[in-house]
């Protein structure tokens, strides 16, 4: 009897230190491994969709557009629901001129959606405004990006005849989150040039 004691000893500290490192993963929402999100993949825009939406609420505005070299860059935000941001270029920039001229940001975001070129159009849509995200959490909405009419959705699915192989969905979101990440850096900046 007295051979069974270390062992259950060894059994009972080897449980105690998993779950600690359950309850920790959990509590920093990662993985036991590293602190990465359950997918292992950073969101890189996920602290400037933060920063903005934190911007917008403090103004009170539900939306922001802004000129970036020869594109456009609006978002609208529904608080605690979803940050739609897109990025074209518009063949009659007077009337966005206008628009943002007279801050009427929400009808420069939908001037971008409607009337711009489709072939320079990119538009996001970050379900949950916490960034891009590289699969949804289980039973969560996921994310979704519209490229020059080509739809990413990042659900997390890959391999199969209709999906991409699992190189090309990480290669696809990497570029996406990229590209996003920009697009809130620009829209940042304008909002504290404007405050």
């Amino acid at each position: 009897m007295s051979a069974l004691r270390p062992t259950g000893g060894i059994v009972a500290a080897l449980l105690l230190l998993t779950a600690s490192a359950s309850i920790s993963a959990q509590r920093s929402g990662g993985s036991a491994q590293g602190g990465k999100p359950a997918s292992g993949v950073e969101s890189r825009s996920a602290t400037f969709a933060s920063e903005l939406t934190k911007l917008l609420s403090s103004q009170k505005l539900d939306s922001i557009a802004t000129p970036d070299a020869d594109t456009y860059v609006g978002a609208l935000y529904v608080p605690g629901s979803q940050l739609l941001v897109i990025r074209a270029k518009l063949a009659d920039k007077n009337r966005i001129a206008w628009l943002l001229d007279n801050k009427m940001y929400k009808e420069a975001y939908l001037d971008l959606n409607s009337a711009s070129e489709p072939s320079s159009r990119m538009l996001v849509s970050d379900l949950g405004a916490d960034g891009l995200q590289f699969k949804a959490a289980k039973d969560q909405p996921f994310d979704m990006v519209n490229l020059a009419g080509r739809s990413l959705s990042f659900d997390g699915k890959w391999g199969g005849k209709e999906l991409p192989s699992r190189d090309e969905y990480g290669k696809s979101y990497e570029s996406s989150d990229e590209q996003y990440s920009q697009m809130l850096q620009v829209l940042i900046s304008a909002m504290k040039k404007s405050s």
